[in-house]
């Protein structure tokens, strides 16, 4: 009996050593060689173009889903974009692609905008891919920078920076259009 009890937690022990042995099907993290993704050579490619906030209008790519709690800085108001992303400044210049997300006033000093959006491109081989882009964007600076933090498609693994300027500005109506220079390392 003694033995019995004794061989007891050696044989749980083996039992449970061979539960817990190496599963190569449930792996949580290995690495892999790139080119079993597809990827080849990293580029760094500069794309240039307008991105157009229409708020006014019958048909605003803009909207406010959540009010501001004040009316100096405009804090705390949150608008979801769907914007025109075009080759040239004038809106009615050829379409390259969309930019969809939100800003929210994200400052009670200034103006400043936390953005999040998506670039989806519809020109050309870049059709369907997407960068996204995340960043404080401050206003009244004639250049702001954010940050690419990756894409879909041809834009798998990106990472970078845009630069934003402002392009024109209605105060009457808050219509601007900006201009955007991305800078990206892509496969």
């Amino acid at each position: 009996m003694k033995n019995i009890i004794f061989s007891l937690p050696i044989i749980f022990l083996l039992l449970a050593g061979i539960s817990v042995g190496e599963d190569n099907d449930h792996i949580f993290g290995r690495p892999i060689d790139r080119k079993l993704l597809g990827l080849k050579k990293e580029k760094l490619s500069h794309f240039k173009f307008y991105w157009h906030d229409v708020i006014s209008g019958p048909k605003p790519t803009s909207i406010m889903v959540v009010p501001p709690v004040s009316n100096t800085t405009f804090f705390g108001s949150v608008t979801m974009i769907d914007n025109p992303l075009t080759l040239g400044p004038n809106l009615t210049s050829k379409l390259v692609g969309r930019a969809q997300g939100f800003y929210a006033l994200a400052s009670q000093q200034d103006i400043g905008l936390l953005m999040l959006m998506n670039f989806v491109f519809v020109e050309g081989k870049y059709n369907g891919s997407t960068l996204t882009v995340l960043g404080r964007n401050s206003v009244m600076s004639a250049v702001r920078e954010m940050s690419v933090t990756g894409g879909s498609g041809l834009f798998r693994f990106a990472r970078g920076y845009v630069q934003a300027k402002t392009n024109w500005f209605d105060v009457k109506s808050g219509d601007a259009t900006v201009e955007y220079n991305v800078y990206v390392f892509h496969y």
